[in-house]
């Protein structure tokens, strides 16, 4: 009997295997036979060389247009670097979220490397640089799926961006000694920064120091009302009075023109994206904006100067910014250092009510950044959204959309309109929203935050260091009056991730995490964002304050490790370590606090008592004006 039970086992075992191996199999020979299909298109067989500094860009196109005609192909590009010029570049009229500037000046941008229309196509580089020149567009996917972009990596031959280090500083001059990648001349005693086709106007101004790897803004007017003289080596000393200048040896300022008129990868109404192991070296405008796109995956993406630059600044504002986009985004195993906004942004847009008649509203953007887009299709459904609460108060959803002028949209819909519709109130696209995965990522070097999330789809944040993010760490915000940026957070997990000294750019309020939607009255017993849970984290903080959160239910801080850092390099505050206005069932509890000397205030305001639960070693603080 033992002997038939082991055999019927063995037998059993045994078909399990042949299973296994049967489909093991079959799985290789879809993957031959996948591969076999897809037609490689190599570009030095259209005569790109690299290292050969020659335009690329007709030979690439005429490649991707072959490429077009296969079911599915491979563009190979060759090891080293791939010039891109303007003269030959696709011209197209492009309006980009939050990168379209509020003017008459011409929309249409050079893209070096164009995909629209197409699909089933992979861009296959070889530790391949695409070298830009001028302001261009390095890569557009537009209308088109199922692209993949691996292994290269895309700067400017001149960044728009310009950089100098202070050699010597006292209260009456700087000796500083400009970047090799930075163009200039000194006329009339005044420095012009220029570039491929462009000089600079009005200048942004970040400054890096790298002893601490922190960065700021510098406001002070030094440089500007200095006379300049040019020393030869790249050298320039300012005469002037730079006594409040704030200004050591070895700190480097970085400079920009405001204006935004370009940016470095489009995904424009795409789907199914995928980009691994590539590098974003500079990236002039934003960087990669993603918009009214499905399905995006970034998987080891370096979006940093290439170390033998010796630059500090690898992007002009955003590296990765997702706006109106939808399906599942995940970024994971990247590293973001140097950029002059925020390294990631995701989110929708608001749109403002400015009419309607019977089942149609007309609804305008409000931005000046951000417009001329078709933000919403047939079968969306959209929320009202109050712009004095940030509540949804009533849906519906689209029938039909009409364009009425660049910054208008008439949309027909499916039921009447709300009573409680007021001037000022939104609409939100609750279709146009996606899940999101930030996973095992660092954020470095940048002056501002390192990931800006509003979206109500379920969204993980785990396994990342943040290291002296200039504000907060992670922002949740949501508003309907200045950036319109939408919309409510539902479904939000932060966890297992790294926070070492961020938000010192934010004094007084440095809280490394905050949930701080732009709602200016409260509604009794509704709240704008919900469901987030911040366990199991690091925080290393030079000052108390902690966590930050408004208008949110069922906050979750617990498990969390938190211990005291250098409190020498950045100004410490007296805010609480915890502030919470307007929120419902919260807990913070079992979190480890080694933080000798540091108070651990609770601060609560618009809320009752009964609405958190605490441990004891807190002191909770009640604010009633």
């Amino acid at each position: 009997m033992e002997k038939n039970r082991y055999y019927l086992n063995y037998n059993k075992m045994r078909k399990k295997r042949l299973t296994l191996l049967l489909c093991v199999s079959l799985l290789m020979i879809s993957n031959i036979q996948s591969t076999l299909a897809q037609q490689i298109i190599d570009l030095k067989d259209y005569g790109v060389r690299a290292n050969s500094f020659q335009d690329a860009v007709p030979a690439i196109t005429k490649a991707l247009a072959d490429a077009a005609k296969y079911e599915s192909a491979v563009v190979r590009f060759p090891k080293g670097r791939i010039d891109l010029w303007p003269a030959e570049a696709a011209k197209r009229e492009l309006y980009v979220s939050n990168a379209t500037e509020s003017d008459t000046l011409s929309k249409v941008k050079n893209v070096g490397i164009l995909l629209e229309n197409m699909s089933n196509i992979t861009l296959a580089g070889d530790e391949t640089i695409i070298m830009s020149h001028g302001k261009m567009v390095h890569l557009a996917n537009i209308n088109s799926r199922n692209i993949t972009v691996k292994n290269m990596g895309f700067d400017y031959e001149r960044p728009s961006m310009s950089e100098f280090t202070i050699l010597e500083v006292t209260d009456d001059f700087a000796l500083v000694k400009v970047h090799r990648d930075s163009r200039y001349s000194v006329i009339d005693q005044k420095v012009v920064w220029y570039g491929e086709g462009w000089k600079s106007g009005h200048l942004h101004t970040i400054k890096f120091n790298p002893e601490q790897e922190s960065m700021y803004y510098f406001r002070n007017p030094a440089f500007e009302n200095a006379i300049a003289t040019a020393q030869g080596d790249n050298q320039i000393l300012f005469t002037g009075d730079f006594s409040k200048a704030g200004l050591v040896k070895e700190d480097v300022l970085t400079m920009r023109d405001t204006y935004r008129d370009c940016l470095g990868v489009l995904n424009h109404f795409s789907e199914n994206l995928t980009f691994e192991n590539i590098g974003f070296h500079y990236m002039h405008g934003l960087g990669m904006v993603s918009q009214f796109s499905k399905n995006i995956s970034v998987e080891g993406l370096i979006a940093k100067p290439r170390q033998e630059t010796g630059r500090i600044i690898a992007g002009f504002a955003d590296f990765l910014h997702f706006s109106g986009c939808y399906g599942r985004i995940t970024i994971e195993n990247s590293l973001f250092s140097g950029s002059h906004d925020d390294p990631i942004n995701v989110h929708g847009t608001h749109l403002r009510v400015v009419g309607h008649e019977g089942d149609k509203i007309k609804v305008r953007f409000m931005h000046h950044q951000t417009w001329n887009l078709m933000a919403f299709e047939e079968g969306d459904s959209i929320g009202y959204v109050d712009n004095e609460n940030l509540l949804v108060y009533h849906n519906a959803v689209v029938k039909k959309v009409t364009k009425l002028s660049d910054r208008e949209l008439e949309l027909q819909l499916d039921r009447p309109l709300p009573r409680q519709l007021k001037e000022k109130h939104c609409v939100e696209n609750l279709t146009k929203t996606p899940e999101l995965v930030v996973k095992n990522n660092r954020f470095e070097h940048t002056n501002t935050r390192g990931l800006l999330v509003t979206t109500r789809k379920k969204v993980l944040i785990e396994g990342n260091t943040f290291f002296r993010t200039g504000m907060h760490a992670i922002l949740i915000a949501n508003d309907c009056n200045s950036w319109y940026e939408s919309g409510a957070v539902k479904d939000l997990t932060i966890r297992n991730n790294k926070f070492i000294e961020c938000g010192y750019n934010s004094f007084p309020n440095t809280y490394p995490i905050a949930i701080m939607p732009e709602a200016h009255n409260f509604v009794k017993n509704q709240y704008v964002h919900s469901n987030i849970s911040i366990v199991d984290n690091e925080f290393t903080l030079f000052g108390p304050p902690l966590l930050f959160a408004r208008a949110t239910e069922n906050l979750t801080f617990e498990r969390n490790k938190v211990r005291k850092g250098d409190q020498e390099n950045f100004p410490v505050s007296n805010q609480p370590m915890f502030f919470l206005e307007h929120c419902k069932d919260v807990s913070i509890q079992s979190n480890v606090m080694d933080i000798e000397g540091m108070e651990t205030k609770i601060q609560i305001k618009a809320m009752k008592r009964s609405q958190l639960d605490y441990d004891a070693k807190y002191e909770l603080q009640l604010i009633t004006k």
